[in-house]
């Protein structure tokens, strides 16, 4: 496991950022949320970006997934420019986002409603992903009989059903507790070996990306910049057994220490904000 310095993008990627620049306007003028970030995904790889509050991931996760234009440089998927919301890209989102009006069945099958699948073949499928999720006999039941983490998983099976080749993924276990997402970890880590999934995780949480990631890709503070990307060297299969190994600890120190610099830096600026704010 060691950090590099980023470079030029090289070798077949099957996700593409270059030189991405976005601005947005305030109330005090142009804000520089991300600046000249670049960087590949290739084909199965898991790749997290982590940086401090401030940096720009969300902002990445809209321009990657579609959702926010207006920016400057490219997001290409297998060499196709990304315009918009793009077929090959899935999105699993921080907030809840199961249909509580729906049973697990009917929110898993509602992407494949949208393409006029057959009822009993979207059916079959959506039982193959919903059983990969591990809800096997919650078919039937509604959003507000499953736990937080389990709703999360409808949604991660919903998003999968449509097989998209890359999974794109924002703080999506941000709202549970630390013991419920090590044990996400785990499904996640099964899932993606399994479906050999290309996926891209945006989080604050070290100790998460580790567990999960092949390449860590660590951002300054505003404008979000690509500071290094680590590779973590940790043996596959996975499973959250590897938290409590000496390497395991190495490699978080690793990327607490590229990533202390910047959290302490958006700290003290967010302090000195906060102090002029009271002045006015």
């Amino acid at each position: 496991m060691h950090s590099r310095p980023t470079a030029g993008l090289q070798g077949e990627h099957i996700l593409a950022v270059e030189g991405l620049t976005k601005r947005f306007l305030t109330r005090d003028g142009a804000l520089l949320a991300v600046e000249r970030v670049s960087f590949g995904v290739k084909p199965g790889e898991f790749l997290s970006v982590i940086g401090p509050s401030g940096c720009g991931k969300s902002t990445l996760f809209n321009v990657i997934g579609g959702l926010t234009g207006g920016y400057e440089g490219s997001v290409t998927v297998a060499g196709e420019t990304v315009n918009g919301p793009h077929p090959a890209i899935g999105m699993i989102f921080q907030e809840e986002s199961t249909f509580p009006w729906r049973t697990v069945l009917e929110n898993v099958c509602f992407p494949l409603e949208l393409v006029n699948m057959p009822k009993a073949q979207r059916h079959e499928k959506a039982r193959h992903f919903i059983s990969l999720v591990g809800l096997d006999g919650f078919e039937q039941r509604y959003p507000a009989e499953l736990s937080g983490g389990m709703r999360q998983r409808v949604a991660m099976a919903r998003t999968l059903v449509s097989e998209p080749r890359i999974l794109l993924m924002d703080e999506p276990f941000a709202a549970l507790d630390e013991q419920t997402r090590l044990l996400l970890g785990d499904k996640v880590l099964q899932i993606q070996q399994q479906l050999k999934q290309t996926t891209l995780l945006i989080t604050h949480n070290i100790t998460e990306a580790v567990q999960l990631s092949d390449r860590i890709l660590v951002m300054t503070y505003r404008p979000g910049r690509v500071k290094r990307i680590v590779d973590i060297k940790l043996p596959r299969p996975r499973t959250s057994e590897i938290v409590g190994s000496a390497e395991f600890g190495l490699a978080v120190a690793a990327v607490w220490n590229d990533l202390r610099e910047e959290a302490s830096r958006g700290m003290r600026e967010s302090e000195n904000a906060a102090r002029a704010e009271r002045k006015t």
